[in-house]
């Protein structure tokens, strides 16, 4: 339906607006956007009309993102809708000692390490918590490559924000060296270099996407590592059903990839912790620095999940909350 010329075309139309500041939009409707820390520059919105204020969380961040500063409070609403993403879940931490678990064990018997991560804010996520994990001598410092085009372009997003003190990051993250290198970082530009990567010949880290491993270059690595028993998989975020990560998580073998069947002998290790999502009692939080809305909406995530969330928001809050219906419409007050 759409190639990347139309993806152009659709680009040009946009323009960046400041945070924190009202923005007429038509008459008395205007916006004003807030930070939402799900990732860098994230934001949710604020629309103001004749009659009321509507809050949009958009994707909503957690307030112990090791890299970002946490969501600004909603304020006064007199509507909310909000995501639900990780609505019937709570993130037990940070994943760092399990990933240095496996971590250990791959390098130990001489194996490659490849992290299945989201190109956006998930590879920079990790090549901190490595670097953590390395300066605490808990992982030997071993290259670490970043094999993914948008991964390298949103890297460098990163780098730039903090070279330039972005006030998304975190203070003590702003005042450190480059949080984002372990310490034998390389970046995998070109189609050759990634082939390499399929048989380094060395114990080292590959991070590489899709985070769900629909497509991308991890698909050829995925294909080479898998059979090797020394090597290792490492599942960084939610596998939705249907995708070679889900199966991957499930324990299915064989799975197929590029037409043909191949055998999962690789450690397959689902390491959690690392969602940028806020989970059900980091929003319930969130949620408590407005007053109470007329109705919270509680959209975008899978129905056993949007119903968990508006049911703790009803039960803890007391609120009038729903999972509005397709195509649903709802009167304002």
């Amino acid at each position: 339906m759409f190639d990347s010329a139309d993806a152009e075309k659709a680009i040009s139309l946009l323009s960046p607006i400041p945070r924190n500041r009202s923005h007429a939009v038509h008459g008395a409707l205007a916006v004003n956007l807030h930070r939402a820390g799900h990732i860098l520059g994230s934001t949710f919105a604020a629309v103001t009309t004749g009659s009321g204020r509507i809050v949009f969380s958009g994707d909503l961040g957690r307030p112990d993102h090791p890299l970002l500063v946490p969501p600004e409070e909603p304020g006064a609403a007199d509507y909310v809708v909000v995501e639900s993403t990780y609505g019937d879940r709570e993130h037990r931490g940070r994943g760092t000692h399990q990933l240095g678990d496996v971590l250990v064990r791959t390098l130990s018997r001489g194996g490659v390490a490849l992290i299945r991560a989201f190109a956006v804010d998930r590879t920079a996520m990790l090549l901190h918590e490595i670097q953590e994990l390395v300066v605490a001598g808990r992982v030997p410092n071993v290259p670490v490559y970043v094999d993914s085009p948008m991964a390298l372009a949103a890297l460098e997003i990163n780098r730039a924000a903090f070279r330039s003190a972005d006030p998304d990051f975190r203070p003590e993250i702003l005042s450190a060296r480059d949080p984002l290198d372990p310490g034998r970082l390389q970046l995998v530009h070109g189609p050759v270099e990634s082939t390499k990567l399929n048989d380094p010949g060395r114990p080292c880290i590959v991070i590489s996407a899709s985070g769900m491993a629909t497509g991308g270059r991890v698909l050829h690595h995925l294909e080479h590592q898998l059979p090797r028993p020394r090597n290792s998989v490492i599942l960084t975020g939610h596998q939705v059903a249907g995708t070679l990560g889900r199966a991957l998580a499930d324990g299915r073998s064989p799975v197929k990839i590029h037409g043909r069947y191949i055998p999962v002998r690789a450690e397959v290790a689902n390491v959690r912790g690392f969602s940028a999502h806020a989970d059900a009692n980091q929003i319930v939080s969130w949620l408590q620095g407005t007053h109470t809305p007329r109705t919270v909406f509680v959209v975008h995530g899978e129905p056993k999940s949007a119903d968990a969330m508006a049911q703790s928001i009803h039960a803890e809050l007391g609120w009038t909350a729903v999972v509005p219906r397709y195509q649903e419409r709802v009167l304002a007050d």
